[in-house]
């Protein structure tokens, strides 16, 4: 049995501190139920609210797999990584370079760089966008479109946000976003998104302000639509990753493809 202690640094509830550490929500309901989960020395079995320097112990019997191997080459890695580390954390652990990025609890395929000749050839081929980017989204409300959308994107680095206008302002930078509808049903679509360039927040962000927020997502979506689809992890995976001719052979026009379990019960064909 493995012992590991958190000390809260902010306002959550238990599961969701279980959620962040990456165990999935019926994991975090088991561990409360065998009362694997002490907060402030005190066995707890219900979802009760945590506040900052609470110190919480939880007992599993493995630490969560942050990763899966989706490719490993001479010069590159490809995982699909989970929600609830950084892409940075990964490659430190991994003792392998990120050349790009996901946000915390976006999961998907992420490539690092196994030395510095193929680091910089990778950095060249996303900055030349030599590298397609797919991703699949599980969105609030109907969204029937197959079209690109381009607006101004403004990072606030203090509240660690971005803002989406429909103009240039300034400090803004322009983002195009193209959006296929692969399913509607009555409360949600499922989402087809490729990004060219790729900036912080970018999907989140601006499927929010075409309104359609990405369901679980606590920091853009709406508070009324979070609580209404329970879902604690924001339903966004990066699916797809496509190489032209970027001068790593192992690369050299590959593509790289997983199904999340979003879309693996639905009969349609995605490419």
């Amino acid at each position: 049995m493995i012992k590991k202690e958190v000390v809260v640094n902010k306002d959550i509830k238990v599961i969701d501190l279980l959620l962040s550490e990456s165990f999935s929500y019926n994991e975090a309901l088991k561990m409360l139920r065998n009362k694997d989960v002490r907060v402030n020395g005190v066995r707890v079995s219900k979802n009760e609210a945590l506040h900052e320097n609470d110190v919480v112990v939880y007992f599993c019997k493995e630490e969560p797999k942050f990763y899966e191997i989706v490719f490993d080459g001479g010069d590159t890695l490809i995982v699909n990584k989970k929600a609830g580390i950084e892409s940075e954390a990964l490659g430190k652990i991994l003792g392998v370079k990120a050349v790009h990025r996901l946000d915390r609890n976006t999961e998907g395929l992420l490539v690092f760089a196994k030395n510095e000749d193929a680091k910089v050839k990778l950095d060249s081929a996303f900055k030349e966008r030599l590298v397609e980017k797919y991703y699949l989204a599980e969105v609030v409300g109907r969204l029937e479109v197959d079209k690109l959308f381009t607006a101004y994107l403004v990072k606030d680095a203090e509240r660690s946000l971005v803002k989406v206008f429909d103009r240039k302002v300034p400090n803004s930078k322009k983002i195009e976003t193209f959006v296929t509808t692969l399913k509607v049903s009555a409360e949600s679509s499922l989402v087809k998104v490729q990004i060219f360039g790729g900036k912080t927040h970018q999907i989140r962000a601006h499927l929010a302000y075409l309104g359609h927020a990405i369901i679980g997502d606590g920091k853009y979506g709406r508070r009324e639509d979070y609580q209404k689809f329970k879902q604690k992890r924001q339903q966004l995976f990066a699916y797809k990753l496509k190489f032209k001719d970027i001068g790593i052979p192992e690369l050299d026009n590959k593509e790289f493809k997983i199904l999340p379990n979003i879309v693996r019960d639905i009969k349609i064909k995605i490419d």
